[in-house]
């Protein structure tokens, strides 16, 4: 009987994974749930079945996600919406007989879903350079924080603590915005005296992390891991645009078995870094498939699949991907399938 793999809301680029779990090297078979607001969404068409998603307060839509797999009998649940959330309620999942895909317990998760404890519980790795940074809740926090890194040298940048992709991140400017900026593309930037009048329009705000702008070369690293180590790290280099390099960066690949021994991830992850003099920093860990994962897997790696394996308890062993690839991706097309589910 094939296994029934449940999708929640999640990018477009899972579509990918849907694919290359479908094409799997042992023939395995699997019936694809995917469930999504946007009834155009990309991994509704993909799907087996699909559903489209309510849009719930947090703590309704876990309910939501345990009344879902009751009820289609779902075997195995691949969190991306909510996963911290979720993860808090492995037990429910359980008990149904449902199975939760997750890079780690609500323990480990809760800690690289904030920044801020994420750095804190990564301090003691000595060969992993964290950028300079606070954590900051209140305009005056802010600005003594921001005043901090000016004085080390360093141009500055924020993003909320709590968040994901580049949702929030700013880059500080000095100098107020005049008229020509409005006739510039639309940027990232975001002037000082503007960042502290939002900020004193509240006593508190939600933490943001403050730090170093870093400026070099960004790497994402994507992992495949399991309670004895990893057994796959791959450094994708953004070049230019849209192209990408499969790095052979001895550094990078070294840096990520020594976080994994103090945060010991499962399956899919992704760990970000970003040069700054020749020297990589830590940006953050996505503890999920990264948005760019089908890249690294023309290093031959079947990442989504060898994730599921492993979930399933077969042996995975350990992966030797094919590095020094340039890549990139383009446009293409994908007919809308509608359906009477999804009509208005």
């Amino acid at each position: 009987m094939k296994k029934r793999i449940w999708f929640n809301r999640t990018f477009s680029a899972a579509s990918h994974y849907v694919e290359m779990i479908r094409k799997n090297s042992d023939h395995l078979k699997f019936e694809i749930y995917a469930t999504h607001p946007k009834k155009h969404s990309p991994m509704l068409q993909v799907a087996d079945y699909a559903e489209l998603e309510p849009i719930l307060p947090l703590d309704q839509y876990v309910q939501y996600c345990i009344e879902f797999c009751r009820y289609h009998q779902i075997d195995i649940f691949i969190p991306h919406f909510g996963l911290t959330e979720i993860s808090l309620h492995a037990a429910e999942f359980e008990k149904i007989g449902t199975g939760l895909l997750l890079s780690g317990d609500y323990k480990l998760l809760n800690i690289v879903a904030d920044k801020g404890r994420l750095f804190e519980a990564l301090k003691p790795v000595e060969s992993l350079t964290l950028p300079d940074y606070s954590i900051v809740s209140t305009v005056t926090e802010f600005e003594a924080a921001y005043q901090v890194l000016k004085d080390k040298g360093h141009r500055v940048c924020f993003k909320p603590a709590q968040g994901e992709g580049g949702a929030g991140f700013r880059i500080i400017e000095e100098s107020p915005k005049n008229i020509n900026s409005l006739f510039e593309p639309v940027t990232n930037r975001i002037s000082l005296e503007e960042v502290i009048r939002i900020l004193s329009s509240v006593d508190r705000f939600e933490s943001l992390m403050v730090m170093e702008l870093l400026e070099g070369h960004e790497y994402s690293v994507d992992c495949l891991g399991n309670k004895d180590g990893l057994l796959a790290a791959v450094p994708r280099k953004k070049v230019e645009g849209r192209i990408r390099e499969l790095e052979e960066n001895t550094e990078l690949i070294q840096l990520s078995h020594a976080i994994h021994k103090v945060l010991p991830l499962m399956y899919n992850f992704n760990i970000q870094f970003i040069y700054q003099n020749n020297v990589p920093k830590l940006l953050e860990i996505n503890p999920r498939t990264s948005g760019g994962l089908y890249i690294s897997c023309l290093s031959g790696i079947n990442f989504p699949y060898l994730a599921l394996k492993s979930f399933l308890g077969h042996e995975v062993s350990l992966q030797q991907p094919k590095l020094g690839i340039l890549a990139t991706h383009i446009e293409k097309e994908m007919i809308i399938k509608e359906h009477s589910l999804f009509s208005e």
